[in-house]
């Protein structure tokens, strides 16, 4: 029995489904994780290795304030992040890692039966946000795991208010030049927002062309969405930061939680912006094991297309109702897109060999 009553469209939709642990993929299919020689958490894109030395003892030394609240606005965190990127601190928004963010966006601007529009399968928060908002979501295939951005266009109708793009994409990894974006917006009304959600730029190595901000002058209604919890190790601390015109920053701050991003995350946020440079180490590191991961799996004759991000996909079609649990109940844990495929977050090296062990043992 349901106590009260739920709006109908939160009681009909479900909810945003997070990677699984090794412990409950052990509870779930009643294995000893001790006996398990070797297991390996691959399934929520997470940074494998703490941040640098001087993050933490940023986090450490701002743990004795917790009894405070942190700044509501994270005014140090925009400044900052203006300086960085080149842009003045009232173009930059913060909030509860991006996906707070894309939040924000869809409680500011869709209404219900307002639509939005994206490309499929992407990640899958964006189908959660439609429905908490009661718009009407417009989801465009892949064509060959990437973005068909002609289909897009022609997707976009009076209604829609959002057009969401992750760039690399989640779960594919594919990625998209600054070009095919800007044709998109040509064809875009000015009063539809195109959201690029980069969460996993900086694990681009193709060229991808000037950075996406450059547009912005031209065409207002960009607004871009990064995170630290990616390539910067703080996932747990959920900083998310966008860049877009003032005008929408002002709007969708009104919907922010109060001192959403805590204490803890704005001291680490700033700590990690100023140890950019040593976390590039790490970032190569996962670039190089991703490229390592890849050419072993097409050895072993596995489809995977091109991995621009922390992780890769294996379009495994109708066999990944067999693989997934197969590799689960040996203690590598990935994420499942039922009748799709499978989506591999890079981990350690020894991670990354366990995987690949498992997998060619699976055939």
């Amino acid at each position: 029995m349901t106590v009260g009553r739920p709006r109908a469209t939160v009681a009909a939709m479900a909810p945003y489904r997070p990677g699984k642990s090794v412990a409950m993929a052990a509870d779930e299919y009643g294995f000893d994780l001790e006996a398990v020689a070797e297991s390996a958490k691959l399934s929520s894109n997470e940074n494998p290795y703490p941040p640098v030395p001087s993050v933490v003892a940023a986090i450490v030394a701002a743990a004795g304030d917790v009894n405070r609240y942190g700044d509501h606005r994270a005014a140090e965190l925009r400044e900052a992040l203006g300086v960085w990127l080149g842009v003045d601190p009232d173009w930059v928004a913060t909030g509860c890692g991006s996906v707070g963010l894309l939040q924000q966006l869809f409680l500011t601007y869709v209404d219900p039966g307002d639509e939005v529009v994206y490309p499929w399968p992407s990640f899958e928060a964006y189908p959660v946000d439609v429905a908490i908002t009661g718009g009407v979501e417009v989801a465009v295939p892949l064509v060959n795991h990437a973005f068909d951005l002609d289909a897009v266009a022609d997707a976009v109708t009076p209604r829609a208010k959002l057009v969401v793009l992750a760039n690399p994409n989640n779960p594919t990894g594919t990625a998209i030049h600054v070009d095919r974006i800007r044709g998109l917006l040509q064809q875009v009304p000015d009063d539809v927002l195109v959201v690029v959600d980069e969460a996993y730029r900086e694990f681009v190595t193709i060229d991808l062309g000037d950075p996406i901000t450059d547009l912005m002058p031209d065409y207002p209604n960009v607004v871009v969405l990064r995170t630290f919890s990616k390539a910067y190790g703080l996932a747990a601390l959920r900083t998310g930061y966008g860049i877009a015109d003032p005008s929408v920053v002002t709007q969708i701050d009104k919907v922010l939680i109060p001192f959403a991003l805590n204490h803890l995350a704005q001291a680490a946020s700033l700590a990690a912006i100023e140890a950019r440079d040593e976390a590039q180490v790490i970032i190569d590191r996962l670039v190089s094991e991703r490229d390592r991961v890849v050419d072993a799996l097409r050895g072993d004759g596995w489809e995977v297309p091109d991995a621009q991000a922390n992780f890769v996909w294996l379009p495994l079609g109708e066999r990944t109702d067999e693989i997934f649990p197969a590799l689960e109940r040996r203690g590598v844990v990935v994420r499942s897109f039922p009748g799709l495929g499978i989506r591999v977050t890079i981990g350690t090296s020894a991670e990354n060999d366990r995987f690949l062990e498992v997998l060619s043992d699976l055939g």
